[in-house]
């Protein structure tokens, strides 16, 4: 932020923005009391905000009230949030407290302006010193993360208004550093864009992800967003004459409705791109239709008829893939989002995804969380409600839980943000909802908690299987219990839903001793098995390792599950050499023999392979391996050394929006001709007499480029495999790609995870 006077054309500026948000605002206050609130708020912040500028320049002004716009037309809230929006960076960078917001507009939108200042504290915190970050802090980062979410259990609305300001922050995002814009747009990845999802802001959300996907993947967001365009204008005309007969149809069914014609946005497609390792020609569902249409509450159907008759009417117009049919009418998603998808073929043989939502469930597709309150205030309930209030309860659980460990918290919360449900039922005939990769056992714990403690196998459509065995949608699930039966530790081990863990763990806190010698043992064998000596050196360096305080807390972990074994010889190595590694002091604890290194610049700047004696070392993270080319983030951890990443890696969305601190900005050494560096490329296509030979031939004689491996198998005259190999940039990469594109035969070339 700076500091110049305001002049006519600033003013004239805020007016017209504050103009237009006056005229939504109107539509949403229910009186001209309401609305006076917000013009105070407006005036207030306006004169706290004077003559401050943002980085681009602008009157700082512009952002509250385009924070404010986001919160009345995306989000749908009243007065009271749109007022808090307008203050909500007030107490935070002018001299006036949340008493003074209260004095002046009340408890609740001083509460709403505090908890939106504690959030922006957070995040915006930038640690003093990069020394050794011990336990404590590391406990009080996690608290601080805790007390931002503990916002839903107090008013879900401080972190509406917050994705709100998030979101016009990523839209202004190129005037920020580029180590500042990385920081943010991990914590948006990692927390924010699966809160906008669990809370059913879906437009908020893609917006935010096309934002992320356009900076961190720019080559790619730019490719993919010209090939919709190009798909778009081809196929428009094709979609218009779709859609004429369905139109026709439906009005002389009677039906009030509205059809919009829907693309998918380029970071929907990359990420289908990315998870199923396919060409953007494979992406068949580019195209989709909405229908939504006026319920008739005078008529004996319901809701929920009047949308299977729809759906009646338009597969008999075209034809359907049964296997492609949703119903989340009937079934709604864990965030109340209702709607009928099916896929229908066009004339022309193109794939079309049709929703069919009532007005109510597309305002809550739209709006979420803040559409339910509306209806329910109203009288309306949908068969979305249960669940979208289920949920807020399962958050509000894991909040107030004091056995939650503060360290463990983020990743809990964000897997359960982030997990995707399965439909499975009960022997009656009932639907129920689970987590994907739920077990039988996660299955029983849903049903009662009796039942999942007297558990003792499990019929899975009439198949007797284990408790450990993995639900899939639509199967019936029939739990066989014992009066005898009781809890055992290694459940733990293969447990995945929060509330199964939670019970099993509580089961075992009064039987403490016999986890704590089942612990024990299963460490004694792992090590035997290992070959590695169970004495007191090693046992010393794993507890070091794990960051625990005591043996028996060591043991009682592994007893539990909740201290993997799986990379113990690693550990032991890491404490040998006298320090653990940089992603293991970012969850647990630093070697205390440690110095603290020298605080740095704000955006310091490194070049990777640079011969500086002095200059950090640095390692090439194998979770993405970027090669030179590659939009990459750095890390830097205590000891000095720097982490190179893909900015769009998982683990270092992760790490950033922890550790934004940590961030630097790495720049690849321009020569580099002697560095090379692992990739992997996945081929398709139709096989012939020679292929290999000739992909072989190229990549090998052509390109001078270094295999690592080749695996390719061949049937039924088809072909797929991968090439490790070793590269120097992503040009040569690129380059090598098209050319291996052009060879007959080859139907997709693309660059996949190794």
């Amino acid at each position: 932020m700076s500091f110049s006077q305001f002049n006519e054309k600033d003013y004239e500026v805020i007016n017209q923005a504050y103009a237009k948000l006056r005229a939504s605002a109107e539509k949403r206050c229910a009186n001209a009391a309401e609305l006076e609130v917000v013009q105070r708020a407006f005036e207030f912040a306006n004169s706290a905000h004077s003559n401050v500028r943002r980085r681009s320049g602008e009157p700082y002004m512009l952002h509250p009230i385009a924070v404010a716009q986001i919160v009345v037309d995306d989000i749908g809230l009243g007065y009271k949030s749109i007022s808090a929006a307008l203050l909500h960076d007030v107490v935070e960078d002018t001299d006036y407290t949340v008493e003074d917001i209260r004095e002046h507009f009340g408890n609740k939108i001083a509460s709403l302006v505090d908890g939106l200042t504690k959030i922006k504290t957070v995040l915006d915190n930038e640690q003093k010193t990069h020394g050794v970050a011990d336990i404590s802090q590391q406990s009080m980062q996690a608290e601080n993360f805790k007390r931002i979410l503990l916002t839903l259990n107090d008013d879900v609305r401080v972190v509406l208004i917050k994705l709100a300001d998030r979101l016009h922050n990523c839209r202004t995002i190129e005037h920020m550093p580029e180590h500042k814009r990385d920081k943010i747009l991990s914590e948006t990845m990692f927390i924010f864009i699966p809160l906008a999802h669990r809370l059913g802001l879906y437009s908020i959300k893609s917006e935010l992800e096309n934002i992320w996907l356009r900076y961190n993947e720019p080559e790619a967001y730019q490719e993919i967003k010209a090939r919709i365009d190009k798909s778009v204008q081809e196929k428009g005309a094709e979609m218009t004459q779709f859609i004429r007969p369905i139109a026709e149809a439906l009005t002389k069914a009677g039906f009030r409705f509205e059809i919009k014609k829907r693309v998918k946005t380029p970071y929907s497609a990359w990420r289908k791109m990315q998870q199923k390792q396919i060409s953007f020609e494979e992406v068949y569902d580019l195209y989709a239709i909405r229908i939504i249409f006026e319920a008739d509450q005078s008529s004996p159907e319901s809701e929920r008829d009047q949308c299977y008759h729809i759906f009646s009417i338009i597969t008999g117009l075209y034809r359907y893939m049964p296997e492609r049919l949703r119903d989340w009418v009937k079934h709604p998603k864990s965030n109340g989002y209702e709607a009928l998808h099916c896929t229908l073929l066009s004339e022309s043989g193109v794939w079309v995804e049709v929703q069919i939502r009532t007005r109510r469930m597309d305002d809550i597709a739209e709006k979420g969380i803040a559409a339910h309150w509306m209806y329910k205030r109203n009288g309306y309930l949908g068969e979305g409600d249960y669940e979208m209030d289920a949920w807020l309860e399962r958050i509000k659980e894991i909040l107030v839980n004091p056995d939650v460990n503060a360290l463990e918290l983020l990743d809990i919360i964000h897997n359960d943000l982030t997990a995707t449900e399965i439909y499975v039922f009960t022997p009656k005939g009932d639907q129920r909802s689970i987590q994907k990769g739920a077990t039988a056992l996660d299955f029983a714990y849903l049903i009662h908690t009796e039942v999942g403690n007297k558990a003792i196998a499990a019929k899975v459509n009439q198949r007797l299987v284990k408790l450990s065995h993995v639900l899939k949608t639509g199967d019936k699930v029939e739990i066989i219990t014992a009066e005898d039966a009781k809890p055992q530790p290694e459940w733990i081990k293969f447990l995945t839903t929060r509330r199964a863990r939670t019970l099993v763990m509580d089961y075992f806190k009064a039987q403490r001793k016999q986890t704590v010698d089942f612990g024990k043992k299963t460490l004694e064998n792992t090590l035997t098995s290992l070959g590695i000596e169970n004495d007191e050196r090693n046992l010393q360096r794993l507890q070091a390792a794990y960051g625990v305080d005591s043996r028996e807390e060591m043991y009682y972990g592994i007893g539990l599950g909740n201290l993997s074994l799986d990379q113990v010889t690693e550990n032991l190595k890491k404490q040998s050499s006298g320090r653990l590694s940089w992603l293991r002091r970012a969850l647990r604890m630093d070697d205390e023999t440690e110095q603290p290194v020298e605080n740095r610049p704000e955006a310091e700047t490194f070049i990777i392979g640079s011969s500086d004696p002095n200059g950090p070392r640095f390692s090439i993270a194998s979770c993405c391996n970027p090669i030179p080319g590659d939009p990459v983030v750095g890390f830097k951890a205590p000891d000095g050394s720097v982490t190179v990443h893909k900015k769009a890696c998982p683990v270092a969305e992760s790490i950033a929006a922890m550790h934004g601190d940590w961030v630097v900005v790495p720049k690849w050494l321009e020569q580099a001709e002697d560095n090379s560096f692992l990739v992997r490329i996945t081929l398709k296509g139709i096989d012939r007499v020679g292929m290999l030979n000739e992909i072989s031939r190229y990549v090998s004689l052509v390109m001078g480029v270094n295999m690592r491996r080749l695996s390719l198998q061949a049937e039924s005259g088809l072909f797929e495999g991968y090439i490790d190999m070793y590269v120097q940039s992503r040009e040569i990469l690129e380059q090598m790609i098209r050319k291996l594109s052009s060879i007959e035969g080859i139907e997709s070339v693309i660059r996949t995870e190794l």
